[in-house]
């Protein structure tokens, strides 16, 4: 649950900061081993890269490698909080006497981020890849010429569920648990429920007894459930329409 809770936390957080990555790339990339003064400057400032950016590639320029960067968050942060999670919750970090070491947690940390950092690496080279990629006037760096997902690929729809899902799982969670709990509880003879009056109730009472991570439980599957469950159906629905309109005409 460590690793799951950490890698949708750090994914929603890089839905925001991920034009701020390429606009980092790319001034990070800018006049690379050229003495100042020798090349032209495409962005002067934060704040003009992102105009720049914005005008010459467009605003969807500005979540350039988003894919990857989620899946680099994920990993990383997923096995980093989560490996440091499982050696706080097995007690490592503490002494024979149970005060927190420090040493031990450093060196704990240590290691987290360091597998963390080692297993995310080959995503990070894809994002950055991904994130110089600019029209040939406002371009910094080695070009890349990746591409994730062929056109029109069902690839392209299965991320696009991926990331959408995040904020879907976030918002609509704990309601989802709420409804198992209540379809889940014991009657009394006349059929009312013994334990919740109503959603509302059960989200209340879930939230006072289990906390906010009560109220989140079975995330991690629904979240990757959302995404093939979504491009599933649609797929269905649309040879199913090709099989009615091919058959009754």
């Amino acid at each position: 649950m460590d690793f799951v809770m950490s890698g949708l936390a750090a994914c929603g957080a890089c839905l925001f900061t991920n034009p701020l990555e390429v606009v980092k790339t790319r001034m990070q990339l800018q006049g690379e081993l050229r003495a100042p003064g020798s090349y032209k400057r495409h962005y002067r400032n934060v704040f003009h890269a992102f105009i720049t950016i914005g005008k010459v590639d467009g605003l969807a320029a500005l979540q350039k490698g988003l894919a990857p960067a989620l899946l680099y968050q994920f990993l990383m942060n997923g096995i980093r909080l989560g490996t440091y999670g499982l050696a706080e919750a097995g007690g490592y970090l503490h002494t024979a006497e149970g005060t927190l070491s420090p040493v031990r947690s450093a060196a704990a940390g240590a290691m987290a981020g360091a597998m963390g950092a080692y297993l995310g690496s080959p995503i990070y080279m894809v994002k950055t890849h991904l994130q110089a990629q600019a029209a040939s006037e406002i371009a910094v760096g080695h070009q890349y010429k990746h591409q994730i997902f062929p056109p029109q690929s069902w690839k392209v729809a299965l991320a696009a569920a991926m990331v959408s899902g995040i904020a879907v799982v976030l918002a609509m969670t704990p309601f989802d648990v709420a409804s198992t709990r209540l379809y889940n509880q014991p009657t009394d003879s006349q059929g009312k429920g013994l334990k919740y009056r109503g959603i509302l109730d059960a989200l209340l009472q879930t939230a006072r007894t289990e906390g906010i991570f009560g109220m989140y439980k079975g995330i991690g599957a629904s979240y990757f459930r959302l995404g093939p469950h979504t491009i599933l159906s649609l797929f269905f629905w649309d040879q199913l329409r090709i099989l009615y309109y091919t058959y009754t005409k």
